[in-house]
């Protein structure tokens, strides 16, 4: 086995990243996602690519390998993006989403808005098990509920991903809190209930900057609360019988029928209740003078793949009302391409084995062992492009070091899970981030600085691991 790449040629092609990633937002803002990021992407691999075959003389066929192997480690994921954009957009036509947004606007005091929306999105994700699920459906309505309360996108979707992102990872049906506490071994209720020691007071944390954010707030836009309202009931029939879509989507989950099938049927649901209660916008979405079934089946198929523009009489509305199907998706899905072929070409080169190998060299005590770990952790968000890799490769790296030293492999799995499921959001070009901010329409960087939750996550494991509160070590009365 070759030796490993000295760390400062395994940086090189990360500081080439950060460098090109620094100059496409600061030249295309907002935009930069739509296409110059994966170019910054692909010449990150480029690189990669040169290094491995200059200096450790690896065939382009074990390349070609490996990206291959990773692209099909995501095909999954891939199919997920395309039906949560069929989803958002048949919950929204069909009247779902509208029907949570008016409602909505008379039960939320502005006050308590944000605490109240990261509340609730940490209860639907427990039940749920997914942070994907919660912020495609009530996630996107309570967008909606804050632009009409005044509340900047940056705030409203900061609320909506710590909440959403809680329940993802102490809920026993989330996959990644299963991931991570089977990977190192730790039984699934012993790992959640371990995790409670740091999950619970990042939460009230959370919980008491947004109440003081909410409460702060000056609630300029509330006066178009009755704007809205009425811009939505003029253009959708907001019928009570729009609440048996959610309804049978939540028998769904608690039946745990696979993701996938729970996307598509409740998709597929949403699209004939859209037939039913909102004809009259399919036949405007077809824009053709067709035959009344041909042009509804016209509508629901643009509806489902293409973008749709309604009219609803309040400009700010009709911003919020438009949707992208599984077209808006194919940004997403090209920049998690460019980072996922970026990933296999730092592992395939072991450049990342070399990084995380400098790392452990650096291990002292426990307060450094779970630094260290909480920074790989990220660090492989960034690198990957996927939380589910990072988890396990967060894992197996650390596994036998914990070992060693004695450590119980509870404080492994919750380390795993303070520093990658909730962080990969975090990451621009990370499937997780990409995904929230193409379903919530807010860029990485608005709503980054306001998921409070997501961000002191891992400051809250090292800050245990510094006083010491219940770490054990090996053979130690708990």
């Amino acid at each position: 086995m070759k030796s490993l790449p000295p760390i400062w040629l395994a940086c090189v092609p990360l500081v080439l990243l950060v460098a090109l990633i620094a100059c496409v937002v600061s030249v295309f803002g907002d935009e930069s996602l739509s296409g110059a990021s994966q170019i910054a992407l692909l010449v990150g691999t480029a690189c990669c690519v040169l290094i491995g075959i200059i200096t450790r003389r690896i065939k382009w066929d074990d390349f070609e390998k490996a990206i291959a192997d990773k692209v099909a480690g995501i095909s999954q994921a891939i199919l997920i993006l395309l039906l949560i954009g069929a989803l958002g957009s048949a919950w929204m036509v069909s009247g779902v989403v509208p029907m949570f947004i008016y409602h909505g606007m008379e039960i939320l005091n502005p006050s308590f808005f944000l605490v109240c929306t990261c509340f609730i999105c940490a209860v639907v994700s427990v039940m749920t098990g997914s942070s994907w699920t919660t912020v495609a459906t009530i996630g996107v309505a309570l967008m909606g509920i804050g632009h009409a309360l005044g509340f900047s996108d940056g705030w409203i979707a900061g609320s909506i991903i710590s909440g959403a992102y809680f329940g993802d990872k102490i809920s026993p049906l989330s996959d990644t809190t299963v991931l991570a506490s089977s990977t190192v071994g730790t039984p699934l209720f012993t790992h959640i209930r371990y995790m409670m020691y740091t999950t619970i007071p990042t939460f009230v944390i959370t919980l008491i900057i947004f109440t003081v954010a909410g409460i702060m707030h000056d609630g300029q836009g509330a006066s178009d609360v009755e704007l809205v309202q009425n811009g939505l009931a003029s253009t959708f029939n907001l019928s009570p019988w729009l609440l048996v879509v959610p309804a049978v989507t939540v028998l769904m989950i608690a039946f745990r029928l696979p993701s996938m099938v729970v996307l598509f049927l409740s998709t597929l649901l949403a699209c004939l209740f859209a037939i039913i209660f909102q004809g009259h916008l399919l036949d405007k979405i077809a824009g053709d003078d067709l035959s009344l079934l041909v042009q509804r089946f016209r509508g629901t198929m643009i509806l489902v793949s293409g973008r749709t523009a309604l009219d609803t009489g309040v400009d700010s509305l009709n911003d919020l009302v438009a949707t992208r199907g599984m077209s808006g998706m194919m940004d997403t899905i090209w920049l998690i391409l460019c980072a996922t072929i970026f990933g296999a070409a730092m592992t395939v080169t072991r450049l990342v084995e070399s990084i995380m190998h400098g790392l452990l060299r650096l291990v002292r005590n426990t307060v450094s062992l779970v630094g260290s770990t909480a920074f790989v952790g990220f660090f492989l968000n960034v690198v990957t492009a996927d939380q589910y890799l990072s988890i396990i490769l967060t894992s197996s790296m650390f596994k036998d070091t914990y070992l060693q030293r004695g450590y119980e492999s509870r404080l492994l799995s919750r380390t795993t899970e303070d520093s990658v499921t909730v962080t990969s959001v975090l990451v621009p070009w990370n499937t997780c981030g990409m995904t929230q901010s193409s379903v919530l329409g807010v860029s990485t960087f608005a709503y980054l600085p306001y998921c409070f939750f997501n961000y002191l996550s891992p400051f809250m494991t090292i800050f245990m691991a510094a006083i010491g509160y219940k770490i054990r070590r090996t053979g130690q009365q708990a």
